[in-house]
């Protein structure tokens, strides 16, 4: 009897011990909540994921009370707009035309916190590598890629300039192409894929800075009028005292301090400044227009 007590008195303490672990566990896992964040893929996965590790590193610090932060990539653009409607993401970098559309898809529970500076005078570049092609005119009868179909810089926006110009790209080019991305249109233009090519001016003026185009070669010959574009976005459900803080961390980042320099410098950004729905709705004029939304 004694041995049989003294056993059970062990399998007792080994099941109090093994369900504080438990408690434990799930006390710990209870306290970590993970914050997702996506961008549209503008550009190489391994570039998105260069620029996004500080600025994540940063969100998590100032959210605190044990919040982990982590970048979630996507594969397309259309797939940046669903994680953020169907909230399997808490914020989300979206191009003025990916905002227009996951505002639509929502029924207008995106709320858009702050953009660059730069994105309230954006722009997009023709460009090209053929001497012959001084306009956009001179597209008439020639290969053109443009970026992703969902992208505002890349698609959009130039396509809404070409029509203003005059030319129906599916009409008047011998071929529209998608390269989906803004460094592959440019790639896409340097191997002679096609005769000329439409980005952002962001990406653009980084690989000439960066000397990663060769400038005697390829050039701009159109730069289009400025229009809103970038933000970073929140679904409306989302606590107004954690958006608010999201909104600060974001407005407080500036180039005094080293952290606010590197964030800032690999966002390609002066400053972000708020923002404001009513912002885009000339992007969102622009897809009606050319029947893309």
């Amino acid at each position: 009897m004694p041995k049989e007590s003294s056993r059970r008195r062990q399998l007792i303490a080994q099941s109090l011990c093994a369900a504080v672990l438990l408690v434990s566990g799930l006390h710990a896992q209870a306290q970590t909540t993970v914050f997702r964040v996506t961008a549209i893929p503008d550009e190489s996965p391994t570039e998105l994921a260069r620029k996004a590790a500080p600025l994540m590193r940063y969100i998590e610090a100032q959210l605190g009370n044990g919040v982990k932060v982590e970048y979630t990539p996507v594969t397309d653009y259309a797939a940046a707009v669903e994680a953020l409607v169907n909230k399997k993401v808490d914020m989300a970098w979206f191009g003025g035309f990916t905002f227009v559309q996951a505002n639509v898809r929502s029924g207008g529970k995106i709320i858009p916190l702050v953009q660059r500076e730069e994105d309230s005078k954006f722009r997009s570049v023709f460009i090209t590598a053929d001497p012959s092609i001084k306009s956009l005119a001179d597209l008439k009868g020639r290969d053109v890629s443009f970026g992703s179909q969902s992208s505002t810089s890349g698609h959009l926006m130039p396509r809404n300039f070409v029509l203003q110009a005059g030319l129906s790209p599916e009409k008047d080019f011998r071929r529209v192409a998608y390269s989906g991305a803004h460094d592959a249109t440019i790639a896409a233009v340097a191997a002679g894929k096609v005769q000329a090519g439409a980005l952002n001016i962001s990406v653009w003026e980084k690989f000439v800075t960066e000397k990663k185009v060769d400038a005697d070669k390829l050039h701009v010959f159109y730069t289009t009028p400025a229009y809103f574009d970038y933000n970073w976005s929140v679904h409306a459900d989302m606590p107004a005292a954690q958006r608010e803080k999201l909104k600060a961390a974001l407005l407080n980042l500036n180039r005094d301090t080293a952290v606010g320099k590197e964030i800032l410098d690999l966002q390609r950004a002066t400053r972000f400044v708020p923002t404001q729905a009513d912002n885009y709705k000339g992007i969102e004029a622009a897809a009606r227009s050319a029947g893309l939304l």
